[in-house]
């Protein structure tokens, strides 16, 4: 099964279109028409122009969208982020606009989806994936496109605004097909390999939710990169992956030719697999099914293929600004909170109320979720989950990679050769993940769990770099002025409904 691909300069029209991925018909949102949505491909230091026009019209979703390039650091660009309130308004159905940004050194394994509402659980999601000539591990692999892309999702029998808080998802898609309990028996995604050939796969987690344990029978997976950053080759034979996250993995085809299960067992809800044939096998399903647990993925043991540079001060023994960011839920409402506080959408984006000078740095709504934060400094973030339920939350910083000086699962702090990433796992009762970065990146970034009912419930923050500096030098562009107000229809969804059990769990 080999993905579609367009980009650096090309049109995504949003549509809504009936769907049956897992053999269940529903109505959803598509970008470019399929789902996932085209795979959007560049080069090293490529220059992007994505036109996006929303035609949505079925208002049991909403009608107005935003692109977010998860990953993509959008320096200088920050109009460009596609978070819905933060970076812009949306664009209103009818309208198009294009995001129009520059990669610069950024290579490696990314992704894009809507980022209004819980938009992208509808559909709107598809991978992006910058090449780059100077790859290091070149000669490790023979074979690296589209058709060694694999996309985990999950999927949703109902439009996003009426899934309830506690839903275990209806079926997991693997490369964009599934099965759901009761449902046809659809055909897995089928992954070809030719025999003693090397293949770099790019997984990719684009859940609303889960995280799934991935693994391919008889085959280890040998990890050299991580959320577009390259590390030093690990071997496993299974991944754990977070909503959000991807790794770049070497599988040498060098086992028997046959037919193997590839898996996707996630958190919630029933387990999936896929077939990866090697040529020669006969088109049948695997016969053997084994669950590959000996040697998993463990993330203190991922390290930076290059020394982080010492001139970012990154790593140095104290970081100039600390912030305890207390995961909780608010048992009332079942809301979510980070440090006693539910981000709510602001009516203006904060990059328009930064811009517009209207407000100082202490006013900028929403009340309570944006920190003001000194440039060129580095910050320690530390992230105690203990008070909030639903976890493991995972979290995803715009506009950064950061170093994860002590992972979920451990209580070791690493100044030495850490992880970099963008989205990291916060773990369960007594860790207490914390992560550094530098504000090197002029404007609002958000930070925010990654499973997008908790992001839509209240677990946000906004980090506010170099005010004076964005001021001075990121003016809006027409196009991005012209969003504002948002002209589409008023859809005012309520948040997810609550159940019996939402005391506990989410």
């Amino acid at each position: 099964m080999t993905h579609a691909s367009i980009g650096p300069v090309a049109n995504l029209p949003i549509t809504n279109a009936d769907v049956s991925p897992d053999g269940f018909l529903r109505s959803a949102i598509l970008a470019g028409g399929s789902l996932p949505g085209p795979v959007i491909t560049g080069q090293k230091g490529d220059t992007f122009k994505i036109n996006v026009t929303s035609y949505l019209t079925d208002d049991s979703m909403l009608t107005g969208t935003t692109v977010h390039w998860h990953g993509l650091f959008q320096n200088h660009r920050n109009q460009m982020d596609g978070a819905a309130y933060v970076t812009q308004c949306p664009i209103a159905p009818g309208n198009s606009f294009t995001y129009h940004f520059r990669t610069e050194n950024q290579t490696g394994t990314y992704w894009y989806h809507s980022h209004y509402g819980v938009q992208y659980c509808d559909g709107l999601r598809g991978p992006l994936i910058i090449y780059d000539p100077d790859d290091p591990y070149l000669d490790s692999y023979d074979v690296d496109n589209e058709s060694t892309i694999i996309t985990l999702m999950d999927w949703y029998h109902l439009p996003s605004p009426q899934v309830q808080r506690q839903v275990i998802p209806d079926s997991v898609l693997i490369n964009g097909v599934g099965r759901y309990d009761g449902g046809p028996e659809t055909p897995y995604a089928v992954i070809n390999v030719q025999p003693n050939t090397r293949y770099r796969f790019r997984l990719l987690n684009m859940a609303c939710k889960p995280n799934y344990i991935f693994a391919i029978d008889g085959h280890n997976l040998t990890v050299i990169e991580v959320d577009g950053q390259y590390v030093e080759p690990y071997t496993v034979d299974s991944i754990q992956i977070y909503a959000s996250q991807r790794y770049s993995f070497i599988l040498e085809a060098t086992q028997p030719i046959d037919n193997y299960w590839v898996h996707a067992d996630p958190n919630t809800g029933n387990n999936a697999t896929a077939i990866l044939r090697y040529l020669g096998a006969p088109e049948q399903d695997p016969r053997n099914r084994t669950t590959p647990d000996q040697n998993p993925l463990n993330e203190t043991q991922l390290h930076p293929l290059m020394e982080v540079d010492p001139s970012t001060r990154l790593l140095q023994p104290e970081a100039d600004v600390s912030l305890n960011l207390v995961l909780g839920k608010n048992m009332t409402n079942y809301n979510f909170l980070i440090n006693n506080v539910q981000y709510t959408s602001p009516s203006i984006p904060v990059l328009l109320q930064i811009l517009s000078g209207a407000v100082s740095p202490s006013e900028l709504q929403p009340a309570g979720s944006v920190y003001t934060l000194p440039k060129n400094k580095v910050i320690e973030i530390s992230i105690p989950p203990d008070d909030a339920p639903g976890r493991p939350h995972p979290f995803h910083l715009h506009g950064h990679k950061f170093a994860v000086i002590r992972s979920a699962g451990s209580s070791a702090y690493n100044y030495i050769n850490p992880v970099l990433r963008d989205t990291v796992n916060t773990g369960l009762p007594g860790d207490n993940v914390t992560i550094r970065f530098l504000t090197d990146n002029q404007g609002p970034w958000m930070l925010h769990c990654h499973i997008d009912w908790h992001l839509y419930t209240g677990m946000a923050v906004v980090f506010v770099e170099d005010i004076p500096g964005l001021r001075a030098n990121q003016s809006l562009t027409s196009p991005s002025k012209v969003l504002c107000p948002y002209k589409g229809p008023p859809q005012d969804f309520p948040l997810p409904p609550v159940n019996a059990t939402s005391s506990t769990a989410s």
